[in-house]
């Protein structure tokens, strides 16, 4: 018997004190987007790599350590980056495998909007999460995690 998909749909949002063009460049720049999207001291980065253009790759694998659920297990997110349009947004696709397992495919978008004080940035993540999943609120929860890496980063 076929186990059903699990289709869903997020939106997040934060506020930056800094301007457009400094978030931007967080997302843009190959190593502030490292330090906000890929470390952490739950899992070794095995590969990482970010050609920020349209068309190009971006890949992150790791290996769970320390105290994670899963330790030892090794997660590979294959990406690219779909569309790029300077100090306002960011659309990527990829796909996450754990293992040999392709769990899920996804669709996010990052769109910047100047403020008063600063940006608002909005998260739109669209994914099928196939069987044997993280499934949608561990990864609403994991973006939660990284948008407030990237706050910090920013300052």
């Amino acid at each position: 018997m076929t186990q059903p998909l699990t289709h869903s749909k997020f939106i997040l949002e934060r506020r930056y004190p800094r301007p457009v063009e400094t978030v931007f460049a967080a997302l843009a720049d190959p190593d502030k987007r490292r330090r906000w999207y890929a470390e952490s001291n739950q899992h070794e980065i095995l590969e990482y790599e970010a050609e920020f253009r349209p068309g190009g790759v971006d890949r992150l694998t790791y290996r769970f350590t320390g105290d994670a659920p899963i330790k030892g297990a090794t997660i590979a997110n294959e990406g690219r980056f779909e569309n790029i349009q300077d100090n306002a947004s960011v659309v990527t696709s990829s796909s996450m495998w754990l293992g040999e397992h392709c769990i899920s495919a996804a669709l996010v978008t990052i769109e910047l909007f100047p403020e008063s004080e600063g940006t608002r940035l909005v998260c739109t993540h669209q994914a099928v999460f196939f069987p044997g999943a993280d499934g949608p609120e561990l990864r609403e929860q994991g973006w939660n995690v990284l948008l407030d890496k990237l706050g910090k980063l920013l300052g």
